[in-house]
């Protein structure tokens, strides 16, 4: 049986058409009534859950537009009238934090010293060959790596850390101030361990207490054939290393493809445009055109016209992660002459003739255009 939909504008007592500044507003005027720090009832702290959960949905766009459409949007998290945050206050204290901003209730514990790296982006240029083909390639990256002289926990040799004098070990400090509501306890992150309850007496001096250091080093990159512009490949824990000497981010390698003088791609298709005699394109011909990988014969049949397109079927670029290729396309461009000489022109005039080309445009018709005949030099 399905669950009541809970009314979040209702908890916040604002109407559907409240803007979220008044959502805002109605939140942080409920909060300082009911939160634990200030109202230590049981019910209070109940009903500071329900007013955290209605904000957290209605300032929100698009869990806002699925009230509005009838739905729960946190029924699938926490079912229908339960906490989709959980028996405590950690989600909560975020959004008392992004409204109040300051800390919410509870303590968060000390965060480790070690933690993840970030990734890393390296471009490559490669040539159109070394793309369709594949390629390994030797690249220099400089990256964040652990440091050797501590192996990552940034102590110098011989030493350890130790609990931060000041927080404990909490990795935060808590302060009592006093407002019109009454005295209220916030937290805010150690200022002298940051957060992490631990201090470094005798900092390594390779890393100065990092766990970390900058180093260039060489790595081999498979370029997979048929890889196209812009695209990336991923190398899971190339990165860099993360503080501490944590687990290293991932390097992303982007690659680029140089120009090619005669080709140009369109994913796994290859153009080129090839230049023929008028003669030629008329009379037909053969040309052997230097392909990526191999020589490929092009016939160049009698009459072809400019403009014309030759397809060669399975002479392109290999598909990525696949045995097929894509095809080669030769575009016809045929040259007519410019400047002929004596000889030349009475030959042409020859042909028109005995092609009666010098007459006709639009047959018997008549008209402005009805003939056409070749002047003199």
């Amino acid at each position: 049986m399905a669950g009541t939909v809970r009314n979040y504008y209702g908890l916040l007592n604002v109407g559907r058409d409240a803007t979220a500044e008044e959502i805002k507003r109605a939140y942080r005027k409920l909060a300082r009534e009911l939160h634990p720090d200030v109202n230590p009832d049981p019910a209070a702290q109940n009903r500071f859950k329900e007013v955290t959960t209605a904000y957290e949905v209605l300032s929100d766009p698009e869990k806002r537009r699925i009230v509005d459409l009838g739905g729960d949007p946190l029924a699938s998290a926490g079912g229908a009238g339960g906490n989709p945050f959980g028996g405590n206050f950690g989600g909560f204290g975020d959004i008392f934090e992004t409204v109040f901003g300051g800390a919410g209730a509870g303590g968060r514990g000390p965060r480790s010293r070690v933690r993840q790296g970030a990734d890393a982006l390296l471009r490559i240029e490669l040539s159109m060959a070394e793309m369709a083909f594949g390629v390994q390639k030797d690249i220099a990256v400089e990256t964040a790596v652990t440091c050797q002289t501590c192996q990552g926990d940034g102590c110098a040799p011989g030493t350890r850390p130790r609990t931060c004098d000041t927080c404990g070990g909490r990795g935060e400090v808590q302060s009592m101030q006093r407002s019109l509501l009454g005295p209220v306890m916030t937290s805010r992150s150690c200022p002298t361990c940051g957060g992490t309850g631990q201090q470094i007496p005798s900092p390594c001096p390779n890393c100065s207490g990092e766990g970390r250091v900058r180093a260039r080093r060489t790595i081999s990159v498979d370029v997979p054939g048929g890889i196209e512009d812009g695209m990336r490949i991923r190398m899971t824990g190339q990165g860099e290393v993360g503080p501490g000497g944590g687990p290293a981010g991932d390097l992303y390698i982007e690659v680029t493809e140089q120009p090619h003088d005669t080709f140009t791609r369109e994913g796994s298709d290859l153009h080129c445009t090839v230049a023929v005699p008028m003669t030629a394109a008329a009379l037909g011909t053969e040309l052997t055109l230097t392909g990526l990988d191999a020589e490929e014969r092009v016939e160049i049949r009698p009459g072809t016209q400019s403009g014309a397109v030759i397809t060669l079927r399975g002479r392109g670029v290999p598909r990525l992660r696949s045995t097929t290729r894509g095809d080669l396309h030769v575009h016809v461009e045929v040259r007519t002459p410019t400047r002929l000489d004596e000889t030349q022109e009475k030959l042409l005039r020859e042909l028109a003739t005995l092609r009666d080309e010098d007459v006709s445009v639009g047959g018997n018709r008549g008209g402005l255009f009805s003939k056409m005949r070749f002047g003199t030099r």
